[in-house]
């Protein structure tokens, strides 16, 4: 520890106490770092620290949505339910803190306004919200892909005379919503959850829709005894199915192509996921689904019937059937009664689509009267209710100033260059920052790529002190390789283009002005990992800019432009 005056100094210091700080600061502390996580939290959890609205929960599995590298912690946690509440995945977090002694390297209610990297020291000097600073050799973001809320930009929004409530800056207090006309602006992930929630507790609801979602109906019956009993006697191979799918989960990988069997066996097989419920519909059926338009176009007919059989009224039914783009053109979310919700008499749903927000007044939320003719409505509320969304992936990352060479920001560099990483953990121009979860990194139940990626962060570092390597920085060949390859890999799937489609967070389409390019790297899990243990095996050379050490994708690329015959 350094003296008061120049700073405390740590050989990392790791800035978000969620999923991600908590893997880093384990792993990087049993390799003899010293280590500060800091969070402007007043709590660990992160992202769930934060999300406390109603209805809140996992979308992933109890049996996916934890980690396994501690035989304490799952031997001794019991999960309550399918997909586990925020409440306890908050408890969780806090007894994985608690068990592995993790609490007495935290720093909570430490917000990092400042981050600049020294050439000269070599070092990072973080300038927190009261004043202090901190110093590092490394320092790691585990700062969450969902965490910078999107608040819309309506007029008049901030004029609304009563309560208006992001959802994931929801009152850790509650909010009391019995006989009150609730607004709920916005039906992504948190608003598909939020709603049935609304829908039992309030007096009316009216939803405004932008764009519909296909959404995977399911439910979370209790945990049993045998069933967690099961899981920990087979908790490794548990992790490593979840590893070795495309997505992070241990699901079965299904062997046939939509396209490839008779109509009536494909609804028997579209109709099994469904009941079988959430992401089981995705992961499950066929190979292709995320593959082959035809494929996605057939699953999304499915969908929208199924849409038509739960909700009564067929004009509602249809506006949330999503008709602009196919199925995996957004991220599907998981449902608890959503569509059902809907036939409740006190909701409403606004297509704000056919007739669009104009303002928001002290009194409520006003749509139509625009330049299509339709009639101008305000609907009166009492509490308004933002689920609209999240600056992804990056919103985190450039929220506050990271500063690297030539007192360049992170914000700046991607502004100029379009994002640029190499496997989603390293900048150029910016040493000794690792990112866990950023972008470019898969799409998928982040528990894999959380723990995987603390672990080869462990290898990375210790390879570093022990082989004299002072610095570990992507080089700028390696970022535009990985760039190529993440724009590859979603060209590859019908979540590119049907993504833009539908303004999906993950080509920055829910963002107005953001770059649309691909945030997330969709070739899969196994083949992500496969490339950072190539990284690794390559003694790092993506990683050391000037090391004059070869890597594989370098070589590939010089022979691939070596073949190309000269112009002219």
């Amino acid at each position: 520890m350094g003296d008061s005056a120049s700073g405390e100094s740590y050989d990392a210091v790791v800035i978000g106490a969620g999923f991600s700080g908590l893997a880093m600061l384990y792993h990087l502390r049993e390799v003899g770092l010293s280590v500060l996580v800091v969070d402007g939290a007043g709590g660990v959890g992160g992202t769930w620290w934060a999300n406390r609205y109603p209805g809140v929960r996992t979308d992933s599995e109890y049996l996916a949505y934890a980690f396994s590298f501690s035989r304490e912690v799952r031997d001794e946690w019991d999960w309550s339910e399918r997909y586990p509440r925020g409440e306890e995945i908050r408890a969780y977090l806090e007894f994985v803190a608690n068990r592995l002694d993790l609490r007495r390297d935290i720093r909570l209610s430490a917000t990092v306004e400042r981050a600049e990297h020294s050439d000269v020291t070599n070092l990072w000097t973080l300038t927190l919200a009261d004043g202090s600073t901190l110093r590092a050799t490394y320092l790691v973001s585990a700062t969450g892909l969902l965490s910078r809320p999107l608040y819309p930009n309506i007029p008049g929004l901030d004029t609304f005379a009563g309560p208006a409530h992001h959802s994931a800056r929801w009152p850790h207090e509650g909010v009391d919503l019995s006989g009150k006309r609730v607004g709920l602006i916005g039906v992504g992930a948190s608003g598909i959850q939020l709603l049935p929630e609304l829908a039992a507790q309030a007096a009316h609801v009216t939803v405004f829709q932008r764009t519909p979602n296909y959404v995977l109906e399911t439910t979370s019956p209790a945990v049993t005894a045998d069933e967690l009993a099961a899981l920990r006697a087979d908790y490794d191979a548990v992790f490593e199915r979840a590893a070795q799918h495309p997505f992070g989960v241990p699901m079965e990988i299904p062997t046939r192509s939509a396209l490839d069997v008779e109509d009536d066996e494909r609804r028997r097989v579209f109709e099994s996921r469904w009941e079988a419920g959430g992401f089981r519909f995705a992961n499950e059926c066929f190979t292709d689904l995320v593959s082959s338009p035809e494929a996605s176009a057939l699953a999304s007919e499915f969908l929208r019937g199924k849409i038509r059989e739960i909700v009564t009224d067929p004009r509602t039914a249809e506006a949330l059937s999503p008709s602009t783009y196919t199925f995996m053109g957004k991220r599907p979310p998981t449902g608890h009664g959503y569509y059902a919700a809907y036939n409740r008499e006190n909701v409403e749903l606004v297509d704000v689509l056919a007739t669009p927000i104009t303002q928001v007044t002290p009194r409520g939320v006003v749509v139509g009267g625009s330049a299509d003719g339709a009639e101008e409505v305000e609907h009166e509320l009492d509490v308004l209710v933002l689920a609209t969304g999240f600056d992804a992936m990056t919103g985190a990352l450039t929220a506050f100033d990271i500063v690297g060479r030539e007192g360049i920001t992170l914000r700046e560099r991607w502004e100029r260059d379009g994002l640029r990483t190499y496997l989603g953990i390293s900048v150029h121009g910016f040493p000794n920052l690792f990112l866990s979860l950023g972008p470019q990194t898969p799409l998928s139940n982040l528990t894999v790529p959380v723990q995987r990626g603390a672990q080869w962060l462990q290898r990375a570092l210790a390879f570093a002190r022990e082989n004299g390597v002072a610095q570990l920085e992507a080089t700028r060949e390696a970022e535009e390789w990985w760039y190529e390859e993440t724009e590859r890999a979603g060209r590859a799937t019908v979540m590119y283009e049907e993504g833009k489609k539908a303004g999906a967070w993950f080509v920055g389409g829910n963002v107005p002005g953001k770059r649309a390019e691909m945030a997330v790297y969709l070739g899969g899990g196994p083949v992500y990992q496969d490339e950072c243990a190539r990284a690794a095996a390559e003694q790092y050379a993506g990683f050391r800019p000037g090391s004059g050490l070869p890597t594989a994708h370098v070589r590939a690329a010089a022979t691939e432009t070596a073949a190309v015959p000269a112009a002219g």
